[in-house]
């Protein structure tokens, strides 16, 4: 078995298709990119299961992620293709959108955690 993992963009919004059994895949493609004077290497990366159909709505263009999987070869009309069957993905932060830009800092303040119940929230108070 062939394992890699994959730090990349995702080239088009993921798609989500079923079976004729009914079990769900979800495929998407990952650019590799090799540096400045180099062609991005895509990988064509399929997620079986559960766990796709609850990812594909955050596999969006242009996302940044990291892909550990299983590598496995075809060939077509005399062309090799690289496949990955996904076995982790990782998020690797959010594609910002021009039209809802991050929010502010104070935004960000009054959008954090209270602490459990029976936890105190020691504020700045901590010295380390």
């Amino acid at each position: 078995m062939n394992i890699i993992t994959i730090a990349g963009r995702l080239g088009k919004d993921a798609e989500q298709r079923y079976t004729p059994n009914g079990k769900s895949v979800t495929s998407f493609s990952v650019a590799d990119d090799q540096g400045k004077d180099k062609k991005a290497i895509w990988w064509r990366c399929q997620l079986w299961g559960e766990r796709g159909e609850k990812l594909a709505q955050y596999l969006t263009k242009g996302s940044p992620v990291t892909v550990t999987g299983e590598v496995s070869e075809r060939e077509h009309e005399g062309k090799f293709y690289y496949d990955v069957r996904v076995v982790n993905v990782a998020l690797q932060g959010v594609k910002q959108d021009a039209q809802s830009p991050a929010p502010a800092p104070a935004e960000r303040q009054q959008q954090r955690r209270e602490p459990p119940p029976g936890h105190e929230d020691f504020g700045d108070s901590i010295p380390f």
